[in-house]
């Protein structure tokens, strides 16, 4: 994104103009069909006068409409999680490994919905006090362990 042009005009229409283009009836299918992807790397894909904040606006938007929030919510962790380990999980927590985590965190809660916080601030919690196996890499929001800290109860 350059210059400001994803302030400009008509945001939802572009949004879903470029999803359509590429074949995609919906904004949360175009990201499913990209598991794993960074939201910035998401809004490259649709063009340079897309932002990060607004595809992740239209898929809140989205999963709200299809109460799936909880399920969005695991998804963003996966894309942090990806964009920040892309060999898994760290095998030791040390300094540097341990602020990328604590990075990750925080940026996911930052994205999450006020009516999720607590529980995001929770699995978090227990992701720290009980790290994943080293290398452990989720594909998508409905891998197991994520399931487990963030089941899909609606808040």
């Amino acid at each position: 994104m350059s210059g400001g042009e994803a302030w400009r005009g008509n945001i939802k229409a572009r949004l879903y103009e470029r999803v359509r283009e590429r074949g995609f009836d919906s904004l949360i299918a175009f990201a499913e069909a990209r598991p794993a992807i960074p939201l910035y790397a998401l809004a490259d894909e649709l063009g340079n006068d897309v932002a990060a904040v607004q595809v992740l606006s239209g898929l809140l938007y989205e999963a709200q409409q299809r109460r799936q929030v909880t399920r969005l919510v695991r998804d963003v962790l996966v894309r942090e999680l990806a964009e920040r380990f892309p060999n898994g999980w760290p095998g030791a927590l040390d300094d540097v490994s341990r602020g990328e985590v604590a990075l990750g965190l925080g940026t996911w809660f930052a994205y999450t919905p006020e009516t999720h916080k607590e529980r995001v601030d929770r699995a978090g919690d227990a992701l720290l006090a009980h790290p994943p196996p080293p290398g452990w890499q989720p594909l998508g929001p409905d891998d197991e362990l994520l399931r487990t800290l963030l089941p899909d109860e609606e808040a």
